[in-house]
C-alpha cells in the first residue's frame, strides 16, 4: 500500500462529469472510510458548491486547489495519490499539463478522453519517460473505450475457453442504447473536427485504424469500416456509422499490440450501430448516416458551427438530468470468428445513461482498480489500455458494483 494520503484525486470536480463521479464514490464507498479520495479543481467556491451538493455525508471530503496552468500545484497534487482521475478537457486543449505532471512524478492516471490524435502525441511525447518514472497512464476509461476494449477482451478469452484459438474477426454491434450528449463531449467533437478540417496529416493519422499503435502494430490486415448504410449478413440487420468507433477501434488495436498479437497478427475489428430490418432499417441507417455527415460539415464552419452552439447544443457544464442519466442504458453485442471458423457471440450491457451515469461508474472503479489491484511488479509505467492495465479485475468490479455485465448471448 502506499504511504500518500490518498488513492484517487478527482480532477476537474466541478465539470459535469467530475460531479457525477463525487457522487458516485461519496454513495458507493464513503468519504475518508477505506476508499481515501479527494476531489481537486481550480476554482475553491465551485469545489465548496459540489462538496455541499453530495449531502452531510461528504461533510469530510478533503478539497484540493489544483489549476491546470500551475505546473507546481500540480506536482502538489500528484505527490498526494496514487492516482489522478482527470476529466478536465476537451484533453486537447486542457490535458496535458497533468499528463506532464505525473509522469514526472511517477504518478498512475486514468481520463475520459476520446481524442485520437491527443492520445497520439501524448504517447509520442510522454512513453519514455513514463516507463522510467513508473507512472501508468491510461486513457478512456469511460463509455469510450471500456465497453469494446473490455468486451473483446472478454469475446476472446471465451474464444480461447472454447476453442484454443482467438477470433481473428470480432465486430462490435451497438444493438440499443439511450443517452444524452453533455457540453464537455460536444466541446470535444468540435475541437476535433475543427483541428482536422485545417490539418491534412492529422486527417491521415485520424483515418489509421493503427494510429495508437505507434511502431508496435500487429494485425496488417485492412480493416473494415462502416461508414454508410451497410447490412451484415451474420446479424441480418442493417447499420449506421457509431460515433464512438474511430476511437473504440483505436483502443482495441493497441491492446492487441501491447498483448504482442494475442488477438492475432491478422485480426480485423470493427463498430457500427444496429438500426433495424427490412426498409425501416435500411431508412433509419441513412438517416443517421446524413445526420453524422451534416454535423461534422457544419461543425466547421464558422456561422453553421455559431448557431449550433447558440440554439440546440449543450454548452460546457451542461448534460442531462439526474433522471434521464437514471433512465439511459446500452445493450452492445459482439459477433467473433477463429480462423477456422468457429463462431462465439457475447454481449455487454450497462444501466444508466452511457455517457454519463455509466462513466462515472467505470471510470471510478477503473481509478480503483489501478491503485489496490494492479502492482507496479505485474503493470509497469508506461501508457496502457483498459483491457492490459486492468482487464479481469475491472471486469469483475464493474459488474459487482457499476452495474456493467459481460456474457454469453
Amino acid at each position: 500500500m502506499s504511504d500518500k494520503p490518498f488513492q484517487i484525486v478527482v480532477f476537474g470536480a466541478t465539470s459535469f462529469v467530475g460531479q457525477i463521479i463525487c457522487q458516485y464514490l461519496t454513495d458507493t464507498y464513503g468519504v475518508d472510510g477505506d476508499v481515501k479520495w479527494a476531489a481537486a479543481g481550480r476554482n475553491p467556491d465551485k469545489l465548496e458548491q459540489v462538496k455541499a451538493s453530495l449531502g452531510s455525508k461528504a461533510a469530510a471530503l478533503p478539497l484540493l486547489q489544483a489549476d491546470a496552468n500551475d505546473p507546481g500545484q500540480l506536482a502538489d497534487l500528484c505527490n498526494m495519490t496514487d492516482v489522478v482521475l482527470s476529466t478536465v478537457g476537451p484533453y486537447a486543449l486542457y490535458g496535458e499539463p497533468m499528463v506532464k505532471a505525473c509522469v514526472e512524478t511517477g504518478t498512475d492516471y486514468v481520463d475520459l478522453t476520446g481524442e485520437t490524435q491527443w492520445i497520439r502525441a501524448m504517447l509520442l511525447k510522454y512513453e519514455a519517460k513514463a516507463k522510467e518514472s513508473g507512472a501508468r497512464i491510461v486513457n478512456c476509461c469511460g463509455f469510450d473505450s471500456i465497453p469494446s476494449d473490455l468486451g473483446v477482451h472478454f469475446l476472446q478469452k471465451q474464444a480461447q475457453e472454447q476453442f484454443g484459438a482467438p477470433c481473428t474477426r470480432v465486430k462490435m454491434r451497438v444493438k440499443a442504447a439511450k443517452g444524452a450528449m453533455s457540453g464537455g463531449t460536444v466541446a470535444s467533437m468540435l475541437n476535433i473536427a475543427q483541428e482536422a478540417a485545417k490539418d491534412k496529416e492529422l486527417r491521415k493519422q485520424l483515418a489509421n485504424p493503427y494510429a495508437l499503435c505507434i511502431d508496435n502494430a500487429v494485425s496488417s490486415e485492412r480493416q473494415p469500416d462502416v461508414k454508410s448504410a451497410t447490412f451484415d449478413d451474420d446479424f441480418g440487420v442493417w447499420l449506421a456509422p457509431f460515433v464512438m468507433a474511430a476511437i473504440n477501434t483505436r483502443v482495441v488495436h493497441r491492446s492487441n499490440a501491447l498483448l504482442n498479437g494475442t488477438y492475432g497478427n491478422n485480426f480485423a475489428y470493427d463498430e457500427a450501430m444496429i438500426t433495424g430490418k427490412g426498409t425501416k432499417g435500411w431508412l433509419a441507417a441513412q438517416s443517421i448516416t446524413a445526420a453524422m455527415g451534416g454535423f461534422l460539415v457544419a461543425s466547421v464552419i464558422k456561422p453553421t458551427r455559431w448557431l449550433m452552439e447558440k440554439t440546440f447544443l449543450p454548452a460546457p457544464g451542461e448534460g442531462p438530468s439526474p433522471e434521464a442519466q437514471e433512465k439511459g442504458f446500452y445493450d452492445i453485442r459482439l459477433h467473433g470468428i477463429t480462423d477456422k471458423g468457429d463462431v462465439i457471440r457475447t454481449k455487454v450491457t450497462g444501466d444508466r445513461d452511457p455517457g454519463y451515469g455509466s462513466t462515472a461508474k467505470m471510470i471510478s472503479e477503473a481509478a480503483l482498480c489501478l491503485a489496490t489491484e494492479t502492482p507496479r511488479t505485474l503493470k509497469p509505467g508506461g501508457f496502457w489500455t483498459p483491457a492490459t492495465a486492468l482487464g479481469d479485475n475491472l471486469i469483475e468490479r464493474l459488474e459487482a458494483k457499476a452495474g456493467v455485465h459481460f456474457s454469453g448471448q
